[in-house]
């Protein structure tokens, strides 16, 4: 059965149901959850965890990518939709441990394997800390690739095009046929993170930093 979202006009509206293919061609608003996850570093300082999208994606194929997101399908609540931190990476908090950080509406386009899409997404976003090693994540290989992490800093002075790259370390499958995860090192610039409002990036990324420093870590 073909997974369908709740649709919105532009103000926010309901105005029926779609299902997935039909929203990104047509360019319908739907919604999503996002959640970023951050650690505490040395020296007071905060890395934060992003994946790589499998290249198997409907939209922006092995971009890099928050750590774990989701659409809202029909029906569905923003706390129903947090369950895709267990089947992204293998990893869960109750839902009243994430820290909201806002709601974003996003706009953007492209073609993937000649098809074009429209995404129109308000997007509810939310934070998270976690201490778990980088390979003790499940990641759910349908969805993600690879799993990164990066100094906060860096990332923000790389959104804000004072850096052309970070080096990013964490684990990866080496390929399509591969079972394991094995550790990875990336070369990141801006332009491979799925295209966005840089001030999306540079606003949630320091929204993580000073997280980390406030909440006690799980």
């Amino acid at each position: 059965m073909a997974e369908k979202f709740d649709i919105y006009d532009e103000r926010g509206y309901g105005i029926g149901t779609a299902e997935r293919r039909d929203v990104h061609a047509l360019g319908l608003w739907h919604r999503s959850f996002h959640c970023w996850l951050a650690r505490r570093a040395e020296e007071r300082t905060t890395r934060i965890l992003f994946q790589r999208r499998s290249a198997g994606k409907d939209t922006n194929p092995d971009c890099f990518d928050i750590t774990v997101a989701g659409h809202l399908s029909a029906g569905e609540t923003v706390r129903d939709a947090a369950r895709e931190m267990d089947e992204e990476i293998g990893w869960s908090v109750p839902f009243e441990s994430l820290r909201f950080f806002g709601a974003v509406q996003e706009e953007g386009e492209g073609t993937v394997r000649s098809v074009p899409f429209v995404d129109r997404e308000t997007s509810y976003v939310y934070g998270c800390l976690t201490d778990l090693a980088m390979d003790s994540f499940r990641l759910q290989r349908e969805e993600v690739s690879g799993l990164y992490e990066a100094d906060a800093d860096e990332l923000i002075s790389l959104m804000l095009g004072e850096r052309e790259s970070v080096l990013a370390a964490g684990v990866a499958y080496a390929s399509e046929q591969e079972e394991a995860l094995t550790p990875a090192v990336a070369e990141v610039r801006a332009d491979l993170f799925v295209p966005r409002e840089r001030s999306y990036y540079v606003d949630v990324f320091r929204f993580l930093a000073g997280l980390a420093w406030k909440e006690s870590v799980r």
